[in-house]
């Protein structure tokens, strides 16, 4: 048997363990920091000067001090100092500073982005895939220009938005 979990490496307790309080307390230490994670703000590259317990960050590549060698960890202050766990793909934290969510990508912190095949909205698909490019207006045997620019402009808002090719 492992001494840990496999996908965050909370420690276990064993048989004839010696204070298994202190391994007890480091797990839930780890799932405090773990379960709906919060940052105080998106990656940084230096630990802030004076933390309260509790308070998490997300580090940031090249960091230094006692951050030095976790680049894109979530770094949480405890009363026994500073705390880390390797975000895994997928993982989400609440960005408080700027108000969005950010989620490992297993690269990179990705910046509040929706990533989605289709968008429901009351049961009604609103976006969905992509579908060939919409011509602007052509022909016809009677032009009216002014209904030509708005549809052309609806056209080109709808492609700036990435609605539309």
């Amino acid at each position: 048997m492992t001494e840990t979990t496999s996908r965050f490496g909370f420690p276990f307790i064993v048989p004839g363990q010696a204070q298994k309080e202190l391994f007890h307390n480091e797990a839930l230490m780890s799932l405090d920091a773990l379960i709906q994670p919060a940052v105080e703000e998106g990656p940084r590259v230096a630990p802030p000067e004076a933390p309260s317990p509790g308070e998490s960050w997300l580090v940031a590549a090249g960091a230094g001090g006692a951050w030095s060698g976790r680049a894109h960890a979530l770094a949480t202050w405890t009363e026994g100092g500073w705390r880390f766990a390797a975000p895994l793909a997928g993982m989400q934290v609440w960005d408080k500073q700027a108000g969005l969510r950010l989620q490992w990508t297993g690269s990179a912190w990705n910046d509040g982005s929706v990533v989605g095949s289709r968008l429901i909205v009351g049961g009604h698909q609103v976006v969905g895939e992509r579908q060939p490019a919409v011509p602007s207006p052509s022909g016809g045997t009677t032009i009216d220009a002014e209904a030509r620019a708005a549809v052309a402009g609806v056209i080109v808002a709808l492609r700036s938005h990435g609605l539309i090719v």
